[in-house]
Order: structure tokens, then C-alpha cells, then sequence
């Protein structure tokens, strides 16, 4: 069984009822973006060619450690965490990136969205120790609280900062 499927098989304990509807998606590029858009799901496998990774998996927040987790005992390092700001929505993105060393790569994206006005996670820093200051420049740019990080204090940002940067209706 390949990496990815061994994967696939691991969230379908956050994702019973859908674990079966494992979505996949290749193609080319045309291709790609219109089954993109259609594509729905927890669990959505992308064609690494065209996206940079293998699979996409969305998470509700109180899911995000398990995801981790999942992740982590899958032999999987953190690569990045970012944000993205979905103003309209009201709401914050955050996307994890996650990857193995050795050959059987296999790439994968986690998201979780969370409520623009008080933009709150856990933190995963007690699986991956790394993702310590990945969480803090998250925080600084988007102004996401991770819950039961261990120091959160800004990374870039003064410490006087009371605004967030990459936020889109931040102005200078």
C-alpha cells in the first residue's frame, strides 16, 4: 500500500461517513481547476503536477491536533503553516503543509477556517515542535491565536504591534 493510500486510510477515523468518497482529481491544468471547483469533501486527492501536492484535506479546528497527530505517526514533518484571509466569509484560513523525507513522497495541505473576528486555534506545537514558529508568524500576520502555544509573543512584528499585516484590510 502506497503512502498515500495509507494516508487516505488514517483520516477515515476523523472522516468515517465520507472515507469512502475520497475524492480524486488529476488532469491537466484546464482540467484540474474545473474539477477543483466541483471537487467536495473532507479528503480530496490533487494531481501533484499541477498543484505541488497529493492531498487536500479540509478539518473543522476541534480536528486540526488529531489531524496532526494522524500526520505525525505517519512519519509526515511540517513544512509551513500560513493564512488566508477570506474577508467576505469572515473568516481565516490556516494551511498547513505537510511532507515526508523519504522516497515515497507524499505532500499534503490541511486547512481549517476560523471566525475572522476572533481567529482562534489549537496549537500543534506538542506534536511538532517546529510548527512553533510557523504559529507565531501566523499569528503576527494574520492575528491567530493558537491556543496552548507555548510563546506567543510576536516573531516579526514589534511587540507593540496591535496590527496584522497580511490581513486585507490592513493599511499602512
Amino acid at each position: 500500500m502506497s503512502i498515500l493510500e495509507k494516508t487516505i486510510q488514517a483520516f477515515a477515523e476523523l472522516f468515517p461517513e465520507e472515507a469512502a468518497a475520497t475524492v480524486a482529481v488529476d488532469g491537466t491544468a484546464e482540467e484540474q481547476t474545473e474539477k477543483d471547483s466541483e471537487a467536495e469533501g473532507p479528503v480530496v486527492a490533487r494531481d501533484y503536477a499541477t498543484r505541488g501536492f497529493h492531498l487536500d484535506i479540509g478539518v473543522a479546528p476541534d480536528q486540526l491536533v488529531r489531524a496532526a497527530e494522524i500526520l505525525f505517526a505517519l512519519d509526515y514533518f511540517i513544512e509551513s503553516i500560513t493564512g488566508v484571509d477570506w474577508p467576505k466569509e469572515k473568516q481565516i484560513e490556516a494551511v498547513y503543509d505537510f511532507c515526508r523525507y523519504d522516497f515515497d513522497l507524499c505532500r499534503v495541505v490541511v486547512r481549517t477556517r476560523t471566525p475572522r473576528d476572533e481567529p482562534r486555534l489549537p496549537t500543534i506545537t506538542g506534536i511538532y515542535t517546529g510548527a512553533n514558529w510557523h504559529e507565531r508568524e501566523t499569528h503576527d500576520f494574520f492575528g491567530v491565536v493558537f491556543d496552548g502555544h507555548p510563546n506567543l509573543i510576536p516573531l516579526l512584528l514589534p511587540e507593540d504591534a496591535d496590527f496584522h499585516p497580511l490581513l486585507k484590510d490592513f493599511t499602512a
